[in-house]
């Protein structure tokens, strides 16, 4: 029998990767924000698919909205308070495949100082069983989170409670 194929290290690619918010307001209208600084990589082990070392971490301070005003608002200590918390971290240790190409990463997201467990729903470009650690791997995924288990309770009343979060993340070899 012959030896695993090696795990293969990718970076990821932050000028062609997009992370973006989503919640409900007044329970019909959505609020969008965006996180234009990001780094981090993946570790794909295509003889063992089901370990995986996905780390990300996103530079709150950079987050962006259309509204200034509501950009203040999630910057501040209702919300992301980024002055004591400027980053937020997934950090993903175990990978199920559930289609050739789709896959639930379990770990932890940290957010404000608080760590929870954290499924994303993962799309890759290509199969990652076919890695080859010379192309890069596109990856979508998208997880839903409850914002009052990180302690973001800023407007409780108007804000909904879920924050959709999705990544399109390019991953380069290296």
């Amino acid at each position: 029998m012959g030896a695993a194929p090696p795990a293969y290290r990718y970076q990821l690619d932050s000028a062609r990767s997009a992370i973006g918010a989503r919640v409900t307001v007044m329970g019909f209208a959505h609020k969008s924000a965006q996180f234009p600084k990001m780094s981090g990589g993946i570790v794909l082990s295509p003889g063992q698919i089901g370990v995986v070392d996905l780390d990300v971490a996103v530079d709150e301070r950079a987050l962006s909205t259309v509204d200034k005003t509501v950009e203040s608002q999630l910057k501040g200590p209702g919300f992301l308070d980024v002055k004591h918390h400027p980053v937020v971290r997934f950090s993903g240790q175990r990978m199920t495949m559930t289609g050739p190409a789709t896959a639930l990463v379990s770990g932890q997201l940290t957010a404000r100082g608080t760590t929870r467990q954290a499924v994303l729903q993962v799309s890759f470009a290509a199969p990652p069983t076919q890695a080859t650690g010379r192309d890069p791997v596109q990856i979508s995924a998208r997880t839903t989170i409850d914002r009052r288990a990180f302690g973001m309770n800023g407007y409780s009343m108007v804000v909904g409670s879920n924050v959709t979060i999705t990544i399109n993340a390019r991953m380069v070899p290296g």
